[in-house]
């Protein structure tokens, strides 16, 4: 559908993203104003939404979660800050708000956050860890103020100083404590007085306004204190606020004078504790003389029951020696091992014919034994030889030679195996089981024909 101007109607969706566009192309601004309707850090997203108004208009302004996580300060309602940004269009409800890549605090809230941010940074690099922090001494002798010369408050220190301990010694080194020029002059007067060595310096002045104790916040300041050789001790007189110097310092102190009488405590009660530490004293060396002495006695008795019983062994193994028969009869010796070479000679003498008839004994049983054993063992042996001269006897030729048989060799000494192989006329000798004999061929038979006759 057409409008009454003729152009084609657009789509909600076509309309915002046109308006988007088009915001998109606009520059980045910086805006001033004050803070109001703050919301967030989102709990899920941590994101911060809020409006920035001044007296004719407002405008929605989104923080992003990281531009918010490196504030150095806190948004809340009322505060005055100074946005740089672009304008941008939200796409799903057509709300134009401006985003915000950079929030600071306008006036002393900028000056807040650049001490919060010098802080955060000094922090980092350990310059507050109280592990670094000097030991400031209980009884100070000599102290140095480093202070303003014009104002009142060194004549506050020397004061409260001389009603609480006369004795304190006090140096006192010139610098100023307002101004641009303030820093260079502090931190030239704390190497003054840290070149004189004295036991704690005192960097002091009364209050002011937040602007007024800047140059307490300044990093050289921050450093020297740090890096001073001799404990420092502040007491800038602004209770609300904590200066970054403070916060370095080895001992914080509201004001001057209480930064004075941390470091001199009063005679009265230096009185009161010397004479307190003088009985501690006191019942302690009473105490550990009375120990000592218990433990000498203790001792003494120990070292005498101890001495005595080693007394009584050495004089009970003195008596045991001198009571030997070497010492009171040299040749008591000699006469007991002649007397055991008599009795083993003896022993001797008696032993030898009854082991010779305990030898002889043994001898003839064990040839007794011997006889038994040799015919147990030879008589299997001689049936098996019988048994084995019987096969032998039966399968000898002899025997077969005995039972009527005869061998016939030839004439070259072969034995004759078949009769083909004579002929009439052949000599052969004949072996009997008794006796041989030679014997010419007459005639000869093979085996199943009959002997041709005689003719």
């Amino acid at each position: 559908m057409s409008g009454q101007t003729g152009q084609p109607a657009l789509t909600v969706s076509d309309a915002v993203a046109l308006a988007k566009g088009n915001v998109a192309a606009w520059p980045t601004l910086v805006v001033s104003g004050e803070v109001s309707g703050f919301r967030g850090p989102n709990a899920r997203s941590g994101h911060c939404y809020f409006e920035v108004k001044d007296d004719a208009a407002s405008m929605s302004v989104i923080v992003w979660r990281g531009t918010a996580s490196k504030l150095g300060f806190e948004l809340r309602n009322g505060l005055a800050v100074q946005l740089t940004g672009k304008f941008d269009v939200y796409q799903a409800s057509g709300k134009l708000s401006f985003v915000a890549r950079k929030v600071e605090a306008a006036g002393e809230g900028l000056l807040r956050q650049q001490v919060a941010e010098l802080a955060r940074r000094l922090e980092r690099e350990g310059l507050m860890d109280p592990a670094r922090k000097r030991h400031v001494p209980v009884f100070c002798s000599r102290v140095c103020v480093v202070t303003s010369l014009s104002g009142s408050v060194i004549e506050d220190v020397k004061r409260t100083l001389a009603r609480r301990n006369p004795l304190v010694a006090i140096d006192v080194v010139g610098c100023s404590v307002q101004g641009a020029d303030a820093p260079a002059t502090i931190v030239r007067a704390l190497a003054r007085a840290a070149a004189d060595a004295p036991d704690a310096i005192l960097l002091v002045r009364g209050g002011g306004s937040f602007e007024d104790l800047m140059c307490f916040n300044d990093e050289s300041v921050a450093r020297a204190v740090a890096a001073c050789p001799v404990p420092v001790v502040t007491g800038i007189g602004h209770e609300p606020d904590t200066t970054i110097a403070d916060m370095v310092a080895d001992r914080r102190a509201s004001t001057p004078t209480a930064a004075a009488e941390s470091v001199a405590p009063a005679v009265g009660d230096v009185e009161r504790q010397m004479v307190q530490r003088q009985l501690r004293l006191g019942r302690a060396m009473s105490t550990m003389l009375e120990r000592r002495e218990q433990r000498l006695s203790s001792l003494g008795r120990l070292l005498g029951t101890t001495m005595g019983a080693e007394l009584s062994r050495r004089r009970a193994a003195l008596d045991a020696l001198g009571s030997r028969p070497c010492l009171t009869d040299p040749l008591a010796q000699v006469h007991v091992r002649r007397a055991d070479l008599m009795q083993t000679e003896q022993r001797l003498a008696d032993a030898v014919p009854r082991a010779l008839a305990r030898a002889s004994e043994r001898t003839e049983r064990l040839s007794g034994r011997m006889g038994e054993v040799g015919a147990r063992l030879t008589r299997p042996a001689e049936a098996t030889l019988a048994r084995l001269a019987a096969q032998l006897d039966a399968l000898s030729p002899l025997a077969v030679l005995a039972r009527g048989y005869a061998i016939a060799r030839g004439a070259d000494g072969h034995v004759l195996r078949d009769a083909a192989s004579l002929a009439p006329g052949d000599e052969v000798h004949v072996l009997l089981g008794s006796g041989s004999f030679d014997a010419a061929v007459t005639a000869t038979a093979t085996e199943g024909r009959p002997a041709p006759e005689r003719s």
